[in-house]
């Protein structure tokens, strides 16, 4: 799942793992309320790189963790998104988003359904709100909570399983998008093999005062280093994955988005969810403009807000997400263009400081994503 990059200039909050990122020398920065790591001494291409080759380790503690339980919590919570809630399977996850009236997202969301109870991480800079959405939509119908007494860690690579195995030996054998209980250095965890970066990997909540020994535990295994919130953008981007407030927002729907696939068939011939009219509309028509991947020529990359250009030189759209992608070794972008220029290959231009760079429309993700095979 996605986080919005807002920040301030003085943070309110520290996760649990503060004072292990300060010690290993992180550059710290005001992200969403909280104070977090942007790098480590490495740099942000290092642990990129790192993430791809082997595995890293993040400290996601920022993100909103709610449960929503009782009689009726799948079928309460379908009232305010489009997802299949009550077809989740005990133990599997699903990908999600609260929609508004209007078709917009208010916020994506991953959903576990842990032994009836169903577990939320929500973005950061929405989890006041989508708490509050929650309470008011249930009408006290079903019970919910968040739980700021937990924290949130990513281990994320293609050796990360063999990383976590050595503390939880179940850890190898969980299927991807599903959830189990386990022990890691003496504490509960609750450990889902998902995670944000298109690489194979795991999220891991625990209570805030077994954080710190699962960090060190971890961190201690020969192929795990320390990654920051660089490192984790230019690795969603490179995926092809929104980053909300930026890709996704309450303007955008799930359709153009390219998130009809988180949209079951049920819920497509039944809606009844929050802008349903819109998406619904959109699923039998198609949306008037499409996210899609840019590849920019040459080495300039093209920033969040750069105006997209057709062949014509008409204004046919806007970069959302943009960078130095290290593992395609250049600029990538991603963003909204209008329907008919949304085509793999369609030529376009990006204007830069003035000049037009040229650039075209290619296929996401940029790099491969490679989650485990159930």
């Amino acid at each position: 799942m996605s986080e919005t990059n807002g920040t301030q200039s003085v943070p309110a909050n520290t996760t649990p793992l503060h004072d292990r990122h300060v010690a290993l020398g992180a550059k710290m920065v005001p992200f969403t309320g909280y104070s977090m790591p942007l790098n480590y001494p490495t740099g942000i291409l290092a642990e990129h790189l790192h993430t791809r080759e082997s595995a890293s380790l993040f400290d996601v503690s920022h993100m909103g963790q709610i449960s929503i339980w009782g009689e009726g919590a799948a079928h309460a919570l379908e009232w305010l998104v489009p997802g299949d809630i009550i077809g989740l399977a005990p133990s599997a996850l699903r990908y999600t988003q609260f929609t508004n009236d209007a078709g917009g997202i208010r916020d994506d969301l991953m959903v576990t359904n842990a032994d009836g109870r169903l577990m939320l991480v929500v973005n950061a800079a929405c989890k006041d709100a989508d708490l509050a959405l929650l309470e008011i939509g249930f009408r006290g119908a079903v019970d919910v909570a968040m739980h700021d007494d937990k924290a949130l860690i990513a281990l994320q690579g293609p050796k990360a399983s063999a990383a976590l195995a050595r503390h939880a030996p179940g850890a190898g054998e969980l299927g991807f998008m599903r959830a189990a209980a386990m022990k890691i250095a003496g504490a509960d965890a609750v450990v889902t093999r998902s995670g944000y970066t298109g690489e194979d990997g795991f999220e891991i909540s625990v209570y805030a005062e077994a954080a710190n020994d699962v960090w060190d535990v971890l961190l201690d295994e020969p192929e795990v280093s320390p990654a920051g919130l660089g490192a984790r953008d230019s690795l969603r981007l490179e995926a092809g994955l929104c980053l909300y407030g930026h890709d996704i927002d309450e303007t955008t729907s799930p359709v153009e988005a390219g998130l009809l696939w988180s949209i079951g068939k049920r819920r497509r011939e039944e809606g009844g969810f929050p802008g349903e009219e819109r998406i619904l509309e959109e699923i039998a028509n198609g949306p008037k403009r499409r996210r899609v991947g840019i590849l920019p020529e040459g080495r300039t990359p093209a920033r969040e807000n750069t105006e997209i250009l057709n062949a014509a030189g008409e204004a046919v759209g806007v970069i959302t997400s943009g960078g130095f992608g290290p593992s395609v070794g250049g600029p990538v972008a991603m963003g909204y263009v209008d329907a008919a220029h949304a085509k793999s290959g369609t030529a376009l231009g990006l204007l830069v400081r003035g000049k037009t760079i040229p650039a075209s429309v290619v296929k996401l993700p940029f790099t491969a994503h490679r989650y485990h095979k159930n």
